[in-house]
């Protein structure tokens, strides 16, 4: 077969971009041939795949994405696929992957009604209708139980379309035997003193992540445990904001902020605490991927997967509606904790060898491929 995947972009620390990646190399070991179309790569292109650089442009990302949409189809037309698989929300898809949450319940639900007036709504809430209307034959691959109601409520979509997947969580993030040697080499490169405590947020987009809640939870640590706390926030975005409130807020050198990078499993293992205070997230795979490295978490409810949190007794949940005290009591009662954080890293290392956080890649190809070749 003949598989066409779109997203609008590509680069190698997103978390639908990677998902995206291991789905395509999950059927493209069982013998596909993988075509991608894109507006932009960034990174490495695997092996045996086509990946289409889409020549359009424009200033507003309606009118780019409708570019993308026509282009894409006409490459079709002349040269067909047997499935075209959509990571980003468009028409024309037999299968959809739902890594972001329901545009229409968020412009009708946080939105001035104004907003949907605008050119804007008007294109998103198209796509979108594209995907979930009931008329429409597209598959639909879940990561967030939370959200098939709001498309269903909205949209009169058939649950028969809705696929759940199980998590998908990468093997390299599980701790390994020499996590312990692992662990001390990171400190040590760190300079990371014993009683020194490493709080690590990893994710890109910082805003949406919630950062700017850490930072204040930072602030908000009494002296002599603040005085030995830093934090090191991963991602790609752009840093000034944060780097303004973290001089506003004086932590100083205690907070360092990085573009995303390939060797994550080291901070997870080398770390004491992950922080995801996030104001939404879909899913929110970093919590598990701490999960099943031993990592204790500290997540908003916000999360997808915070649930995992509570089942595994991994750490704590911020409850919704979201708190700052909320969050910094919690963070400075879990830094202050030894004996509690070495429980919730242990109960995570069991929860991960007994739950399936594992399949999504197998599962969504299953899903892909179902009735075909």
């Amino acid at each position: 077969m003949q598989l066409a995947f779109c997203l609008y972009k590509f680069f190698p620390f997103g978390g639908l971009q990677r998902d995206f990646l291991r789905i395509a190399l999950a059927c493209q070991a069982r013998g596909h041939a993988i075509r991608v179309y894109t507006l932009h790569w960034e990174g490495d292109v695997p092996p045996d795949f086509e990946v289409i650089r889409v020549p359009v442009w424009a200033i507003t990302n309606p009118t780019r994405n409708e570019k993308f949409t026509a282009w894409v189809q006409q490459d079709l037309a002349r040269r067909p696929g047997d499935r075209v698989v959509g990571f980003n929300k468009m028409p024309g898809l037999d299968v959809y992957y739902a890594a972001d949450p329901c545009f229409e319940d968020k412009a009708r639900t946080l939105r001035n009604p104004l907003y949907r007036l605008s050119r804007r709504y008007r294109h998103f809430a198209a796509y979108e209708r594209a995907v979930f209307a009931p008329e429409v034959h597209t598959e639909i691959l879940m990561i967030s139980a939370a959200q098939q109601p709001l498309f269903m409520q909205h949209y009169g979509t058939p649950a028969r379309r809705f696929h759940l997947l199980p998590p998908g969580i990468a093997p390299d993030r599980r701790a390994p035997a020499n996590a312990a040697e692992i662990r001390a080499e990171f400190r040590r490169d760190f300079k990371l003193g014993e009683r020194d405590l490493l709080l690590v947020q990893i994710g890109s987009g910082f805003k949406t992540k919630g950062l700017d809640r850490s930072l204040k939870a930072l602030a908000s640590l009494p002296e002599p445990l603040k005085q030995r706390t830093r934090l090191i926030a991963i991602g790609q975005d752009d840093p000034k904001p944060f780097l303004v409130q973290m001089h506003t807020l004086g932590l100083g050198n205690r907070v360092s902020i990085l573009q995303g990078r390939n060797d994550i499993p080291r901070f997870l293992l080398g770390a004491d605490l992950l922080i995801h205070p996030a104001y939404n997230e879909n899913t929110g795979t970093v919590l598990l991927e701490a999960l099943v490295a031993g990592l204790p978490v500290l997540a908003s409810a916000a999360c997808g997967y915070a649930h995992y949190i509570e089942d595994a007794d991994a750490g704590r949940v911020v409850p919704a509606p979201f708190e700052q005290a909320a969050l910094d009591r919690m963070l400075s009662q879990m830094l202050a904790d030894d004996a509690a954080r070495a429980k919730w890293s242990a109960n995570g290392l069991v929860f991960a060898d007994r739950a399936d956080l594992y399949g999504l890649p197998e599962r969504a190809a299953d899903i892909i491929l179902q009735g075909r070749g």
